[in-house]
C-alpha cells in the first residue's frame, strides 16, 4: 500500500523494548538507534550508574540487573510489564566472551558463568517474557548470537556453543510462539569495532591477519548491527522469524583469497 513515509515501517513509535546489556558496544548502538525510532525503552545492565545514566539520557526506564541471576531476572520481567504497558521487543544483548582456553582446560567456575550470562539469561529472560507478548498476540525477539556459534574455534569453544545455541533458541522460539504473533531471529556478527574486539584491533599483525580473512577488510560498527536490529524488531522485518542473520562482512563466507 503507497504511503508518505517509505521508512515508517522502520519507526518504533508505541513500542517498548527492553535490553539487556545496553551501556557499551553493540548494547550501547542499539539502544540509542532504538530510542532515536521512537522506541520506549526499558533498560538492564549490571552497571548500575551507568545503566541509570544511560536512561537518564534517552529518557528510559532503568533495571540493573545481574542476567547471571535467575531470581534477578524473574523480578526484570515482572517490573519491565509492570512500568510499561508491557514489552513489545525483546533484545538479549548481554554476553561475555569468557577466558581464552580450550575446552578441556576451561575451570568448571568460569564455565557456568559463561553458560548463565551466555545462555541461560536468554533462555530465562524469553520463557518470561514471551507469554505476556503471546497474551498481547505480537512480539520481537532479538538474541546476540555470532559467528563463534557458526564455526570452530580453538580458544573460544564453550563461549562458541553458547552462541550456537542462541540459533537454534531463536528457531525454537519461532516455532513455538509464532502463531501467537511472536518474532524471533539471532543476528550473528562478525568482528565489530568494540571493547571485546579491541586486542586483535589493537595489534597490526593480527589485525591484518583477520581483516585479510574478510572480503571487506574492515571490522563492522556497532551502528551496523543495530540496524539488524532495528530490522527485526520493526514491522519491517515483520515476516522474519527463526532465523540467523550473519552481518560479518563476509568472513563466513570467504575462504580468505
Amino acid at each position: 500500500m503507497p504511503t508518505s513515509d517509505p521508512l515508517g515501517a522502520f519507526r518504533l513509535e508505541g513500542k517498548t523494548a527492553l535490553i539487556t546489556g545496553p551501556t557499551r558496544g553493540i548494547g550501547l548502538a542499539i539502544a540509542r538507534l532504538f530510542a532515536g525510532a521512537g522506541a520506549g525503552l526499558v533498560l538492564a545492565d549490571i552497571d548500575a550508574p551507568a545503566c541509570d545514566a544511560l536512561a537518564a539520557t534517552l529518557g528510559a526506564i532503568s533495571l540493573p540487573t545481574d542476567v547471571s541471576d535467575a531470581a534477578a531476572l524473574a523480578r526484570l520481567a515482572d517490573q519491565a510489564e509492570a512500568q510499561t504497558g508491557g514489552i513489545d521487543i525483546l533484545v538479549c544483548n548481554a554476553g561475555i566472551a569468557g577466558t581464552p582456553a580450550p575446552m578441556h582446560a576451561m575451570a568448571e567456575s568460569d564455565r557456568d558463568t559463561l553458560y548463565a550470562v551466555n545462555l541461560l539469561h536468554p533462555l530465562r529472560l524469553t520463557g518470561l517474557i514471551a507469554p505476556y507478548m503471546a497474551a498481547r498476540g505480537r512480539g520481537s525477539i532479538v538474541l546476540l548470537s555470532s559467528i563463534a556459534g557458526l564455526r570452530g574455534n580453538a580458544m573460544l569453544g564453550h563461549y562458541g556453543m553458547t552462541k550456537a545455541a542462541l540459533a537454534q533458541l531463536a528457531r525454537n522460539l519461532a516455532v513455538e510462539w509464532g502463531p501467537s504473533g511472536v518474532r524471533a531471529n539471532a543476528i550473528a556478527p562478525g568482528l565489530i569495532e568494540t571493547e571485546w574486539a579491541g586486542a586483535i584491533l589493537s595489534s597490526p599483525d593480527r589485525a591484518e591477519r583477520r581483516l585479510g580473512l574478510t572480503p571487506l577488510r574492515r571490522a563492522g560498527s556497532p551502528e551496523e548491527i543495530a540496524a539488524t536490529a532495528l530490522y527485526l524488531a520493526s514491522d519491517a522485518g515483520g515476516f522474519t522469524t527463526g532465523q540467523t542473520i550473519v552481518v560479518d562482512g563476509g568472513t563466513l563466507i570467504s575462504d580468505g583469497s
